[in-house]
């Protein structure tokens, strides 16, 4: 948060030679100016007694509305988005911490379901294309309202032919086209991985070569774009083409906070893989992505005092609101590239030795608030609170814009990030473990891969195994947890890998692999 010391809300620099752009920027930043009380200009939002608060209420209305009315016409054209448009209020409703009724999720799961295309992988709409987005969209959506068992969807889908759906878009170079006769894109390999890990589809045949192809597509400037370009490595005419994978190959589009968040949780999801199958038979290393560069992209895109803390998604453009998300969340991922915390206690216990120092020291409670953080999470709480909220309800880009689905559920998800700190933990991992059931992961296989030895079959089960506990090994350090506006604004803590709460993750994988889960404690 920035305090009264640091908010000197300077305007953005331009070098004395405006242009559009920075007219554009010096406009927003005059609109954000607006957004704040005037405590804000008297010592930070601590100045005042209550804080931004979040018009929850306001939200909900919304959200609901948009379920059981209907969406607006302006929203006919997200016609091949339907999946998306159900995921984005139920996930709305899950971080708000609001249960549906059973009726409503009846109909939610008979909708969902009636996209499933028969030839695998869910559809944007009825009669359309499957397609890798959607396919993501629907079933994290039922994973908020389906369950086990007859009539609770989970069952219902069909996991053998959407694997089949998968291998069918797999590329050469280990990419991945979005539909059949579709493009790559970064987009697509990351709903592909989240949805074959949720589902217990991970194998080495679908996995093979996307490390390759996602250190591809990081770019000069420690981001990420949607891919890289094909042909690069190729060599040859019509006759004895040849994939040359060592081939350096030039990035297809700039870095940018969406394709930057799903190559890095697409990196994360794989690390199992990577551990278990490199070197390679024939001596290749493990590749590998420039994380110091990645970090000072990332860190970069958070905006300065007068751009209220929040993020933009590509340099010089303006901040926007669902990149709370798309860049803020990159930043657990980040951490856990670093390791998980030796414990689940350690975080919060140095949490609290560095407040008994401070209180031991005399020093002001006010600056208890310092911690390790890569980002300045208050600063971003007060950038959703402030500028992203919309009077009518819903969250936004920016004001003036109106709000829409997609940005209230991005803000959300970023203003969970920014008020929770969820990490892998080493003894969660060991426990889960321990706890592992084999025979029951390979009776849920939805696979069907036939591998030729026991060796590889052995491995697979491994992959199985770190990848089940290494996507819930995420736990919150409570002891770390920061709530510009107070207690109230509170939203349920999100998984940094697919934006769904940790509780319907683990429900989800728990039914999909064959196993029982113990309970978390307390961090």
């Amino acid at each position: 948060m920035f305090t009264s010391q640091d908010r000197r809300f300077r305007s953005t620099p331009i070098d004395g030679y405006p242009t559009q752009t920075s007219d554009l920027q010096a406009s927003t930043e005059d609109i954000f100016i607006q957004q704040l009380p005037l405590s804000a200009f008297e010592g930070g939002a601590r100045a005042s007694a209550q804080g931004p608060t979040l018009h929850r209420d306001l939200h909900l209305q919304l959200l609901l509305r948009n379920l059981l009315q209907g969406f607006p016409q302006r929203y006919t054209s997200q016609d091949a988005s339907q999946p998306w448009l159900l995921f984005w209020t139920l996930q709305g409703f899950s971080v708000l911490g609001v249960a549906l009724d059973d009726k409503t999720k009846k109909r939610a799961r008979e909708t969902l379901l009636a996209l499933q295309h028969p030839d695998g992988g869910f559809s944007g709409g009825p009669g359309q294309a499957a397609h890798l987005l959607p396919t993501y969209a629907a079933v994290c959506a039922l994973a908020n309202v389906g369950q086990p068992g007859t009539g609770g969807a989970w069952d219902d889908i069909d996991r053998k032919k959407m694997y089949e759906f998968f291998m069918s878009l797999k590329q050469e170079d280990g990419s991945f086209l979005v539909t059949r006769d579709g493009e790559v894109d970064v987009r697509g390999l990351y709903c592909l991985l989240s949805v074959a890990t949720l589902l217990n589809l991970m194998t080495p045949e679908l996995l093979a070569g996307i490390p390759e192809f996602l250190v591809t597509c990081q770019t000069y400037e420690g981001g990420f774009g949607n891919a890289s370009f094909p042909e690069w490595a190729f060599e040859g005419g019509d006759n004895g083409v040849k994939y040359d994978p060592s081939a350096p190959r030039p990035v297809l589009g700039e870095a940018h906070g969406g394709y930057t968040f799903c190559a890095l949780a697409s990196w994360v999801l794989i690390q199992p893989y990577i551990h278990l199958y490199y070197p390679t038979p024939s001596g290749s290393p493990p590749p590998s992505i420039n994380l110091r560069a990645l970090l000072r992209w990332l860190t970069h895109m958070q905006g300065i005092p007068i751009e209220l803390g929040g993020f933009k998604g590509r340099t010089n453009k303006l901040v926007d609101g669902c990149y709370s998300w798309w860049v803020g969340g990159c930043f657990a991922l980040v951490e856990a590239l670093f390791g998980p915390s030796p414990s689940a206690t350690s975080a919060s216990s140095a949490s609290q030795e560095k407040k008994d120092a401070n209180t031991a020291a005399g020093e002001d409670e006010a600056w208890d608030d310092v911690d390790d953080a890569l980002m300045n999470r208050e600063a971003l709480q007060e950038y959703i609170l402030y500028a992203g909220q919309h009077s009518a309800g819903g969250l936004r880009d920016k004001p003036p814009k109106p709000a829409d689905s997609y940005h209230t559920l991005y803000c959300l998800a970023g203003l969970s990030a920014a008020q929770h700190r969820v990490t892998p933990v080493a003894s969660r991992k060991k426990v889960l473990l321990q706890n592992w059931k084999a025979d029951e992961a390979k009776s849920r296989d939805g696979t069907a891969v036939q591998l030729a030895s026991a060796d590889e079959l052995a491995r697979l089960d491994e992959l199985r195994k770190e990848c089940f506990a290494s996507a819930l090994d995420w736990l919150e350090d409570e002891g770390a947890d920061i709530y510009i506006g107070g207690n109230a604004n509170r939203l349920n803590a999100t998984h940094p890998l697919f934006n769904l709460t940790v509780t319907h993750a683990e429900l989800m994988m728990t039914h999909f692999y064959g196993q029982s889960v113990p309970p978390h404690r307390a961090r």
